[in-house]
């Protein structure tokens, strides 16, 4: 059996639990929050349930101080020392304070070991094409690693935007994970790139999830679109050289099909959004896809299973669950 790694997995540090206020993490089902906190045995038969042999694990949405950012990349790297070859990490940065969170990507990737970090794809209602943001990207850039642009939230000032004549649960759906959160993650990415950042930034690496949060299916327009941005590389170029795309959450084949006319192999790597989705529903698509032909090469298939993670990431997998 081949390596997998997963690269969208997700915890909740007890130190956010219990201090940040942040409603939507009470609305989570229970089981959903007990494996959230849970970095340990439980996460890693998890992992073997569904065949993972390394599972990269970042922090759940919401905007958090320095002080709790940095308390939580602690306590997840002494909690994935404990299993080296199962665990790598993405850091949690304060992006609400752009100096200090690039300060705390380089103390993560430095001395904690981390890969990388996941940002939400806004704070607190703010997009990251102001240049007060940019030192974030320019410290990625210099260490190497890419930042995750991953769904968060609307801000207050947008739910009325989803509101109507149904329930307010209906508008959160709305508003987040049955489709807002996907089309603003789409924006973010977009807005960096009208706002320069990639030229000033050329060897920036980013990723975003959910087989391109809905970007795949829109790309020929906006190609077309973008080209009147004034922005001197031409999105295409930026999309097929500066991101990455996982299927995290995602497990049908039409998206799948979709993204895999419009980005290179080398780009797209397998997720799972554990434990928000099961790994061992991630597997039944892996089954799926092979069987599909949609990756046919075996080359291909590698890459998109483990290999275009290692190199991402400079990481290796070492464990095969039987």
């Amino acid at each position: 059996m081949l390596p997998i790694i997963t690269l969208e997995e997700h915890y909740i540090s007890s130190k956010v639990l219990n201090i940040a206020e942040d409603p939507h993490y009470a609305n989570f089902p229970a089981h959903i929050t007990t494996k959230l906190n849970s970095v340990g045995d439980e996460r890693v038969q998890d992992l073997d349930n569904g065949h993972v042999s390394l599972q990269v694990i970042s922090h759940g949405p919401g905007a958090q101080p320095p002080h709790l950012c940095i308390a939580a990349n602690n306590d997840l790297a002494a909690s994935i020392s404990k299993h080296p070859a199962r665990f790598k990490a993405f850091a949690l940065l304060p992006m609400t304070s752009p100096v200090e969170a690039a300060q705390e990507l380089e103390r993560c990737v430095t001395h904690l070991g981390f890969v990388g970090a996941l940002i939400d794809n806004h704070t607190n209602g703010q997009f990251y094409d102001a240049k007060r943001f940019w030192p974030v990207f320019e410290k990625a850039q210099e260490l190497d690693v890419p930042i995750y642009i991953h769904p968060s939230y609307a801000d207050d000032s947008l739910m009325e935007h989803y509101k109507g004549d149904f329930d307010d649960a209906v508008a959160l759906a709305l508003s987040a994970y049955g489709w807002g959160w996907h089309s603003d993650t789409a924006l973010s990415l977009l807005k960096l790139y009208a706002s320069g950042l990639f030229d000033h930034l050329p060897r920036l690496k980013i990723v975003i999830g959910h087989m391109g949060e809905m970007l795949p299916f829109q790309l020929d327009r906006v190609f077309a679109i973008a080209a009147r941005f004034g922005v001197q590389r031409s999105l295409k170029e930026v999309w097929t050289q500066n991101v990455w795309v996982t299927t995290s959450g995602m497990f049908a084949l039409p998206p799948l099909a979709c993204l895999l006319q419009t980005m290179p192999i080398e780009r797209v790597l397998y997720s799972v959004d554990y434990p928000f989705s099961a790994n061992e529903k991630g597997y039944e698509f892996l089954e799926k896809v092979r069987e599909s032909g949609l990756i046919g090469k075996e080359e291909d298939w590698e890459k998109f299973v483990f290999r275009n993670a290692e190199a991402l990431l400079k990481i290796k997998a070492v464990h095969v669950p039987e």
